[in-house]
């Protein structure tokens, strides 16, 4: 038995004739007449007794027509809700994050979105950027915020946010602070402190140096931009970081940052979604309030 089926016994059970039941579903009366039948043969017994001018339930009918009308209520149910979740915003929103926009850039932007879509539920993942877009191609989440490499797909919108470019980092006693330029020769020595790999930041940190030619000494590689801003800050090595990671270390004045020297592959933090025909509305009014919230930088960017 099927959904249709189900609903022509329900108005029925109701009505009189097959003549009204076709009227109130707007269908033709063959077509009521071809899914009761259906229905009987489907569960093998007759629902109606054989009238020609009057429905009438046999006790089967009658034991079927609670169900069938309990199935139909909560299918309607369902669908007015489903149509809310798509009208008001209602729902819950799988959004996906790479660590420096989830700690550092993206929550003044969730409160104000929340604050005008209560009914959202966020829920926020927090990976390394390639994990994200791995999760956002596989459905597992409906949005990221990820810093990236901005490079074309063709599956996924990338839509560049804000800069999120690195920069060098040296504890407030270290020598070259003093140095308001500082070149690839004199970092040849220093220790450096460095995300693990798999991370944006240390695809670009190797790319740096590669393209710099810069044989650098790894004086340990670590998970966290909180730890290695704290190893940076005792003086164990210098570090490469997010320069919107440092920004209250700065201005304590307990790390330096410095711009990194010759030729530095840029990175944004950007909004990523599928290219999708449908797209749920609460999913939907997040990509357009990030889009307008930056509309300025895109516009630049364009």
């Amino acid at each position: 038995m099927n959904i249709q089926q189900l609903r022509v016994f329900a108005h029925a059970a109701r009505l009189s004739t097959l003549t009204e039941v076709a009227a109130e579903l707007q269908l033709k009366q063959p077509t009521v007449s071809f899914h009761l039948k259906k229905l009987e043969e489907t569960i093998g017994v007759e629902l109606f007794y054989k009238h020609p001018r009057q429905l009438r339930l046999t006790d089967a009918g009658q034991t079927l027509l609670p169900y069938a009308k309990r199935i139909c209520a909560l299918l309607d149910e369902s669908s007015q809700l489903m149509k809310e979740h798509r009208e008001q915003g209602r729902g819950q929103l799988k959004i996906g994050a790479s660590y420096t926009p989830a700690t550092y850039f993206l929550p003044p932007y969730l409160a104000a979105f929340q604050a005008s879509y209560e009914k959202v539920m966020p829920q926020m993942t927090v990976k390394k950027a390639g994990t994200v877009m791995k999760l956002l191609k596989e459905f597992d989440i409906d949005v990221a915020i990820v810093s990236l490499i901005v490079r074309p797909l063709d599956d996924v919108e990338i839509i560049p946010l804000a800069d999120d470019d690195l920069k060098l980092v040296l504890p407030s006693n270290h020598p070259l602070t003093q140095q308001e330029h500082i070149t690839i020769e004199d970092l040849r020595t220093q220790s450096f402190l460095l995300h693990e790999h798999g991370s944006t930041s240390r695809e670009l940190s190797d790319l740096w140096a590669r393209d710099n030619g810069l044989q650098w000494q790894v004086g340990m590689e670590l998970g966290a931009i909180e730890t290695i801003k704290e190893s940076v800050k005792h003086g164990i090595g210098v570090g490469i970081l997010p320069w919107r990671s440092v920004t209250r270390e700065v201005e304590s004045k307990e790390l330096v940052l410095r711009d990194l020297p010759g030729k530095v592959q840029q990175r944004h933090i950007c909004l990523a979604y599928r290219k999708e025909d449908m797209m749920a509305y609460h999913v939907r009014t997040f990509i357009q309030y990030m889009k307008v919230s930056f509309l300025d930088h895109l516009t630049t960017s364009g």
